[in-house]
């Protein structure tokens, strides 16, 4: 298994920084999700917009699993957290995928889209969060909530 990158913030002023690695399959993404929000919600770093930020996280980590591993578990998904109170919290969720072009995705709410059972997840990522972005190519997203 190859070691994703660390992650790398800018130290000033962060009241913690977090990162977790795990095997990319389906199995391991609830227990991830309550172990950071647990977390998160001890910090109150964003308090009053834990909801959001599991909803985001839950995408975001599904997404990671199914496209950037292809739920494969000898390939790992990296999730780094960091908090502070003036820039509140910031989440990135690395995978090995080849990445997307997040704005090659068709709106999952025009026409048929609207009734498909997938295809939501980076628009719900985009409503829940106050700032979102990919870098490597959309192998990797970046969650901040204020």
């Amino acid at each position: 298994m190859d070691t994703p990158p660390r992650c790398e913030f800018d130290a000033d002023r962060l009241e913690v920084r977090s990162e977790i690695v795990f095997p990319g399959k389906v199995g391991e993404i609830a227990p991830v999700i309550k172990g950071l929000m647990g977390m998160i919600e001890a910090l109150k770093c964003a308090e009053g917009k834990e909801f959001e930020i599991e909803m985001a996280l839950h995408e975001a980590l599904v997404n990671a699993v199914i496209h950037g591993c292809k739920g494969d578990p000898t390939k790992l998904v990296q999730v780094c957290i960091a908090c502070d109170e003036e820039r509140g919290i910031l989440i990135v969720v690395r995978d090995p995928g080849p990445g997307f072009d997040p704005h090659s995705l068709p709106s999952p709410l025009m026409g048929e889209n609207l009734f498909a059972s997938h295809g939501r997840g980076i628009y719900l990522i985009n409503q829940l969060m106050d700032e979102v972005s990919f870098k490597r190519g959309g192998a990797e997203i970046h969650m901040r909530k204020r």
